[in-house]
């Protein structure tokens, strides 16, 4: 895998897993839950975890193509950050759009 391809791998991983606690009502979309409705609270961890997810394949992407850099709290702190912002569709289509209740 080239490195550009990685790096685009890597970027839509993340912008699936960002908006991928937002979209359905499951626990890491495969557990039913007793709620009909997720919580934000349990919404946050969900994107959290998946968070790590994308960071452990990006880890894995660049260990595959090189040797893997350390990366300083700068990094983490901006790939939170962007996670926010690539969740922000999957935000707005649960909490912000009005949905007919049937």
């Amino acid at each position: 895998m080239s490195s550009s391809a990685g790096g685009w791998f890597v970027i839509l991983l993340a912008l699936v897993c960002a908006n991928l606690p937002f979209v359905n009502q499951r626990l890491f979309a495969a557990v039913g839950l007793k709620w009909a409705r997720k919580p934000l609270w349990l919404r946050l961890v969900e994107l959290f975890m998946w968070y790590v997810v994308a960071g452990l394949a990006g880890f894995a992407v660049e260990a595959s193509l090189g040797n893997a850099f350390p990366q300083g709290w700068q990094f983490y702190a901006i790939t939170a950050c962007m996670m926010l912002v690539f969740a922000f569709p999957g935000f707005t289509w649960q909490y912000l759009v009005k949905h007919r209740t049937a």
